[in-house]
């Protein structure tokens, strides 16, 4: 809701891929067929083993055309492609699961495996597109995780994967730059706007860069304590800092309007424990 003077808290939907993580890639070929002899001659003593192919490591710094869709989906899909055409999405780190713990082998796949791998990419990703944590809040640039499916688990594949992707809107990513090193930092080009006032039926969130938006973020309040806020309380500790982000931009300090966002539950209980203040464009 924007108002002048007048505060009141927004609730926003949840930026589709904002706390997203991603698990699982194509299944690896676990065996390579040979020619196998006819049913009248082959006997088992003649046929070879079956030779067990390792899983293939994902490269560092590789780039991938991946959509909205595939960037979320729990397997890897899309093309890798060479940096230096359309991509929408890099990758900034490899690392290495722990799959054992307490000598007991933990699945790809569980919640615990899956929620360090979100961490670890998540906490990572201003380090690689630099900028403070508000430039990064702020802009629509967002990490995504991979790990081996659960086949290419059990065949040896112990790695996990960091991209980074930047959304155009909800349910469209952005092509990315050759380098993403240092995206935010040295670009506004994936800040986040609105379509409307963010109380509105008809908000969603876009980049700026893209079309004519009706709002902009240009700040956020930190939210204290663990239990997800009400609106009253959200307002309460979001009204003095809007206000005076607002004012700042403002080209009367007599006459501007704002509107506040507090995180939705779903967004609270991902981690996201701040608000966003916006003004219009």
């Amino acid at each position: 809701m924007a108002h002048r003077g007048l505060v009141s808290a927004v609730l926003a939907t949840v930026l589709g891929i904002a706390a997203t993580g991603c698990s699982g890639s194509p299944s690896s070929p676990t065996s390579s067929p040979s020619s196998s002899p006819s049913a009248s001659t082959a006997s088992p003593s003649s046929q070879s083993p079956t030779a067990v192919v390792q899983p293939e490591r994902p490269t560092k710094d590789g780039c991938h055309l991946l959509t909205y869709d595939q960037a979320i989906a729990p397997v890897v899909a899309g093309a890798d492609v060479p940096c230096g055409q359309r991509h929408t999405a890099q990758t900034f780190k490899i690392g290495r699961l722990d799959l054992v713990s307490d000598g007991h082998l933990r699945a790809v796949d569980s919640p615990d495996v899956q929620a360090e791998v979100a961490r670890t990419c998540t906490g990572l990703l201003g380090e690689h597109v630099g900028g403070s944590v508000q430039d990064r809040r702020l802009s629509m640039v967002q990490p995504v995780w991979f790990t081996p499916s659960v086949e290419d688990a059990a065949a040896a594949a112990d790695w996990f994967r960091c991209d980074v992707v930047a959304l155009a809107s909800a349910e469209e990513l952005l092509p990315l730059p050759p380098d993403s090193q240092g995206l935010v930092a040295s670009s506004d080009r994936f800040d986040m706007c609105g379509t409307a006032d963010p109380g509105a039926a008809s908000f969603e969130r876009v980049v700026c860069s893209v079309g004519t938006p009706a709002w902009r973020a240009i700040s956020t309040v930190d939210l204290p304590g663990s239990a997800y806020p009400t609106a009253a309380q959200a307002a309460s500790r979001m009204q003095s800092p809007c206000r005076s982000a607002a004012r700042a931009q403002a080209d009367d300090p007599l006459d501007f309007t704002w509107s506040e966002e507090r995180p939705t539950q779903d967004q609270w209980e991902a981690g996201q424990r701040y608000g966003i203040c916006w003004v219009p464009v």
